[in-house]
């Protein structure tokens, strides 16, 4: 298993919306990522600043978080969330949420 971790902004004038979303968040979605191997992932909010957590069982990450991109009804998802969003000033280009150095992890 591997973690990962990342980071993103979150509009505060979107911050409702984000929370709506999250808390009905569509079977299909979680089905997708269930099916590409991650589980245990949860998302925090803090000072307009969104952490996401997650935990990853498979052997291919690129190619299982390929799969979740290619899947329609998370596209449609992904069309919901994304303008609530903004990368932070630190995100390399075209990266969204900018993957979080873990320097410390107690087993």
């Amino acid at each position: 298993m591997k973690r990962f971790a990342a980071v993103i902004r979150l509009r505060p004038e979107k911050e409702a919306e984000y929370r709506a979303l999250h808390a009905e968040a569509w079977p299909g979605v979680l089905a997708a990522l269930k099916r590409a191997n991650i589980g245990n992932y949860s998302i925090y909010l803090r000072d307009g600043l969104l952490f996401s957590y997650l935990e990853y069982t498979g052997d291919d990450y690129a190619a299982d978080t390929a799969s979740i991109a290619a899947d329609a009804i998370t596209r449609e998802w992904w069309a919901r969330t994304d303008p609530c969003q903004q990368p932070v000033d630190s995100a390399a280009e075209g990266e969204w949420w900018a993957p979080a150095e873990e320097v410390f992890h107690l087993d």
